[in-house]
């Protein structure tokens, strides 16, 4: 119930991937895949977490690739005017 309370709210599914240089061996890469519904353009929750990465990891950032989706769009919700209960 709260994701959908996120998207009515217009949040997105967001996925980065996130390639990062490996601690013990700098010259390779290594990716990881980040998902979380977050808010487009400015992508706060994700910002968060590039943050923390950076404070709190030793695998220095190489390239962030983002991409997200709007799940339910205005034509996807309507109002019902009638409600019938079946026993």
């Amino acid at each position: 119930m709260a994701n959908l309370i996120l998207q009515l709210k217009d949040y997105r599914l967001t996925t980065a991937e996130i390639l990062y240089h490996l601690p013990d061996h700098p010259m390779l890469l290594q990716t990881f895949l980040w998902q979380q519904y977050d808010l487009a353009p400015e992508f706060p929750e994700l910002q968060r977490f590039l943050m923390f990465w950076t404070r709190e990891i030793d695998g220095k950032l190489h390239s962030v690739r983002v991409g997200n989706k709007k799940l339910i769009t205005p034509a996807d919700i309507g109002h019902c005017r009638l409600e019938y209960l079946i026993n």
